[in-house]
């Protein structure tokens, strides 16, 4: 009893509103069931590493706790982010990008709210790479965000992958208004006429051999992002490695996302986490996701000013990464309009180019800032 008064005696309330935050993200997991295979694992090491003495993290005097270790092999490598990238591209299907490739315009527009939350963040006195860490967050790109933070900002990891994953998950909240802000009624019930054209093997094969080659000399920085999504996808489409494909899709995926999660929650203790600065990088979050939907939106209906058969300007805001959610969103808001409206593979399209393009951007930021 009196080692549980002790213990209870030295826990702080900073601690305590990170363990309220870890059950908050739990919730929002199981509940809501938002990226639930990051943000449980997230939640609960968020609450574990917030008890004093906890056996998880490093103690002055102490042994290396696990999570020490785990960060280390797995974070600071860039390891964990980049396996998972195998598996997101094994789960793409490029197929509507290459039936309808001007929708690679979209997803480059949509990338706007990275460029212009990193102008913000600086005028709010961010230093240059904080600042385009904090940016990235609006590739809507977990995997992206952590490996652009580690190596331009490590010190705001926590702050920045929770900000990632969380708002990635109120993609549904988020974007319907972003876009019903920028767009009439009558905008959002625009048809577009749909054809389908089937695409060959050998042009699914190629394309991301291509893509890694283009990326490779436009931004050699993006080639372990670009270059391990790449080679999940050729495992998907080559047609020779489907037990590598499916494990990709499904063990692999599984077991590092497990691992990351749990492992992110040792930049979410009580003195690290809870800062002006922590509130400021979730709100900048905020600002990127509305703005990459925004310019997106409008990049769309730019287009549409020369253009004789209208695009649904919808389809510029599904050009970000959160793939299939974003592309879901627009469908749902063309239905409501009109239920006879069908833009979803136009929206696939134009969002599976935006996973290509915010990881383009990272290497990007990357090139620039690092």
């Amino acid at each position: 009893m009196d080692i549980l008064i002790q213990g209870i005696m030295q826990i702080t309330y900073q601690q305590i509103i990170m363990m309220v935050i870890g059950l908050a993200l739990i919730y929002l997991g199981i509940v809501k069931e938002y990226e639930p295979t990051l943000l449980v694992p997230m939640g609960l090491g968020a609450i574990l590493v917030n008890f004093p003495n906890s056996g998880l993290i490093t103690q002055p005097g102490g042994p290396e706790g696990v999570l020490n270790i785990l960060f280390a092999a797995g974070i600071e490598t860039e390891l964990f982010p980049l396996l998972i990238f195998i598996g997101i591209g094994a789960m793409i299907d490029f197929g509507p990008l290459l039936q309808n490739p001007s929708m690679l315009l979209y997803g480059a527009a949509a990338q706007f709210g990275i460029f212009f939350t990193i102008v913000v963040a600086v005028i709010a006195n961010f230093t240059l790479p904080q600042a385009a860490t904090i940016g990235i967050i609006g590739a809507a790109d977990g995997p992206t965000s952590i490996f652009v933070a580690n190596k331009l900002a490590p010190e705001l990891l926590g702050p920045i992958t929770v900000a990632a994953y969380s708002y990635m998950a109120l993609v549904p909240i988020i974007q319907p208004a972003a876009i019903k802000l920028v767009t009439t009624k009558k905008e959002r019930a625009i048809k577009m006429s749909y054809k389908a054209s089937g695409v060959s093997k050998r042009t699914k094969i190629f394309f991301p051999i291509i893509i890694s080659v283009v990326a490779g000399f436009i931004s050699p920085v993006s080639l372990p992002l670009v270059g391990f999504l790449m080679f999940g996808n050729l495992l998907r489409e080559c047609g020779v490695l489907d037990r590598l494909s499916l494990t990709a899709q499904n063990e692999l995926v599984n077991l590092v996302s497990i691992l990351l999660g749990f492992t992110i929650a040792m930049k979410m203790t009580a003195g690290e986490f809870l800062n002006v600065q922590t509130l400021l990088i979730i709100a900048f979050g905020l600002v990127a996701f509305i703005m990459d939907t925004i310019g997106g939106v409008l990049f769309a209906k730019f287009i549409n000013l020369f253009r004789k058969e209208k695009i649904n300007p919808m389809i510029g805001g599904a050009g970000i990464s959160a793939f299939p959610m974003s592309a879901r969103v627009v469908q749902k808001l063309a239905t409501e309009e009109d239920p006879q409206n069908f833009v979803l593979n136009y929206a696939i399209g134009a969002n599976v180019s935006g996973q290509i393009a915010s990881v383009v951007a990272g290497g990007m930021i990357l090139m620039f800032f690092a």
